[in-house]
């Protein structure tokens, strides 16, 4: 039953990861989608899709895509693997784990698809961006079908064509950076909340991370192209918009026929009727005054920002290549803290990088004390294959690093605790997202700043805000009481 190799040359450029750092400035071309082919507009006619979403919400977002692409072609969403005729995993490198968790669904799904050999089995995202992880998969997968990457989402009705029709694996990927395609369809998870791609790609080759490899150099969408999609979201009723970006306040610096900032970009959304704007993930290098400045001007700009920190300490800073010191960091938060008081800062930490010290360590604890963040993202390093950082002589022990991160952890589940407890009996604003996932009878939805916050209230209130007060405050959500009538003044939160 496995597939034939042949020739995959034909389908694959190999992603070369020590040229990644010399690409060029070759223009990115915007280019329309293109309809789907007429052979096969209805190909999945009676038939199911099913895409497991792994990573982060880029990925999130390219899965509503390559929904939106199979629709087009007739496929209908399934969450039996059973019913399923395509199963697609949309995958991530960020982590070892997170690739561990791929291959074991993979081998797993060995099965099914000895049940059903009409099955189509295919792997996307960024795990498919590094050349080990493809060869591994030609290797010892050869029950997958399909292998694309995060470049050429775009032509999956040929890929998939040829997946159908072809006794060979079908492997395409792009090394080159991809053009921009702009409107393809999309399938969103619900009618309230939208994420919008406003960039893709970095260009910061933080030593520790695979990201710039897999998803390419900075490009960014041209405004009007933006600003449109949010538009048409309004229109349709769409409540919050989430912008992003591998590092969205980098957008507009590749520009060459225009200045025009992420500042800008916000400015210009902040006057669009969209309830609340978010946006991640930012990079504190590029984080500038002018942005502070425009969010400050609050309305739809939540005061929510996630600002990644990744240590506490500048040497280990700079052994990260992240071009920032831990006092430019604390600069920066003093900054938007004074102009925008009750803002609620998140953030990621890494813990265990190679030669970390003690009191390197030590310096990332004292460094949560002093900002507070909300809450906090906390991961034991972990090296990726082709990053500068899996050279360097990983020396803490598992150990001490899992000594570290429980150490961490307290620290911020005690901040987290403090910080909601502040909440209580203040009444906040919730978008309601529907009912809890323990309880049915339960409402859940989130702040402006990001809280979860579970009720009791009634079923009409999903899909709405709702204003509720904070009768219990727990460390990761908020507990609360519906108050019927619009309170004259929002309180925060």
């Amino acid at each position: 039953m496995s597939k034939q190799v042949k020739d995959y040359s034909q389908y694959f450029v190999a992603p070369d990861l020590k040229a990644a750092k010399k690409r060029g400035k070759e223009e990115v071309q915007v280019i329309q989608f293109e309809e789907i082919p007429e052979n096969m507009r209805e190909v999945g006619k009676g038939k199911n899709y099913l895409i497991e979403t792994y990573g982060c919400q880029m990925n999130v977002h390219d899965s509503e895509t390559i929904a939106g692409i199979l629709e087009r072609m007739g496929y209908s969403r399934t969450e039996r693997e059973e019913d399923a005729d395509i199963i697609l995993l949309n995958t991530c490198a960020i982590r070892e784990n997170a690739e561990d968790k791929v291959f074991g669904e993979l081998g797993r799904l060995k099965q099914l698809k000895l049940e059903n050999p009409d099955l189509i089995l295919g792997v996307c995202g960024c795990m498919s961006q590094e050349e080990v992880v493809v060869g591994r998969i030609l290797k010892s997968y050869q029950h997958v079908d399909l292998i694309f990457g995060t470049h050429n989402i775009h032509r999956l009705p040929v890929l998939l064509q040829n997946a159908l029709f072809s006794k060979e694996m079908v492997v395409e990927v792009w090394s080159k950076e991809g053009d921009i395609v702009e409107s393809m369809p999309k399938v969103r998870e619900d009618g309230l909340r939208a994420w919008v791609n406003i960039m893709y790609g970095c260009d910061k080759f933080c030593t520790y991370c695979i990201v710039p490899y897999t998803r390419g150099k900075e490009r960014s969408r041209r405004p009007e192209d933006v600003l449109d999609e949010i538009r048409e979201l309004a229109r349709k009723g769409y409540q919050e918009v989430t912008l992003l970006g591998q590092n969205v306040n980098a957008y507009g610096k590749d520009f060459t026929d225009r200045e025009y900032t992420f500042a800008d970009l916000m400015d210009d959304v902040r006057k669009i009727g969209i309830p609340r704007v978010r946006f991640t993930t930012s990079h504190p290098r590029d984080f500038d005054d002018h942005l502070i400045e425009v969010l400050a001007k609050r309305g739809n700009l939540v005061e929510h920002i996630h600002l990644p920190v990744q240590s506490g300490s500048s040497e280990v800073l700079k052994l990260m290549a992240r071009k920032y010191t831990r006092e430019r960091y604390l600069e920066l938060v003093s900054k938007i803290k004074k102009a925008i008081p009750d803002v609620v800062l998140t953030t990621d930490i890494i813990v265990g990088f190679p030669g970390e010290t003690d009191e390197q360590f030590e310096e990332t604890l004292s460094l949560v004390k002093e900002v507070e963040f909300d809450s906090a993202f906390t991961f034991i390093y972990s090296p990726r294959e082709g990053t500068p950082a899996a050279k360097m002589k990983d020396d803490v022990p598992m150990e001490v690093k899992k000594e570290r991160l429980a150490r961490l952890n307290q620290l911020q589940n005690e901040i987290s605790r403090r910080k909601n407890e502040e909440l209580r009996g203040q009444v906040v604003e919730v978008l309601v997202e529907g009912e809890s996932k323990k309880n049915p009878n339960v409402l859940s939805g989130r702040t402006r700043t990001n809280k979860l916050v579970n009720f009791v209230g009634p079923k009409h209130l999903i899909g709405k805000f709702a204003y509720v007060r904070i009768d219990e405050p727990q460390t990761w959500t908020l507990k609360g009481v519906w108050v019927e009538e619009k309170p004259l003044a929002k309180v925060g939160g």
